[in-house]
């Protein structure tokens, strides 16, 4: 199976990673996980956000691997482009996580680059 599906499945589950310490916090109500006081401020609300905007980006990228794939495009790009997706992501978080907006923006930026890459890399590659 190529790299590019097993990051299909990084991420898919990277959003829901990317919430999880802050579910770890001893004020977390489990019986009302949506509490919007609860996610409101600090850590809490970069976690969230993170995650949403995680949510938000897997499509493009899934549907974008599978473009690429479907029209021919190289397997070693795909697969390259499907792993620093994935990488930038992970810094993209961990840059919300310590709220670093600029460095965040950045990898917000070049992890959509990727995704119009793979789109667009039957058409190079």
């Amino acid at each position: 199976m190529p790299i590019a599906i097993w990051c299909i499945l990084a991420a898919a589950i990277l959003p829901v990673l990317s919430i999880f310490p802050a579910k770890l916090s001893k004020d977390y109500d489990n019986e009302n996980p949506k509490n919007p006081d609860f996610w409101r401020y600090g850590f809490r609300a970069r976690a969230q956000a993170a995650q949403v905007n995680g949510f938000e980006a897997f499509p493009f990228f899934a549907i974008a691997v599978f473009v690429a794939m479907s029209q021919g495009a190289s397997l070693y790009w795909i697969d390259q482009l499907a792993v620093l997706f994935v990488l930038l992501r992970l810094i993209y978080v961990f840059c919300y996580w310590t709220d670093r907006a600029t460095p965040r923006s950045i990898a917000w930026l070049a992890s959509f680059i990727t995704i119009v890459a793979l789109f667009t890399s039957s058409l190079w590659s």
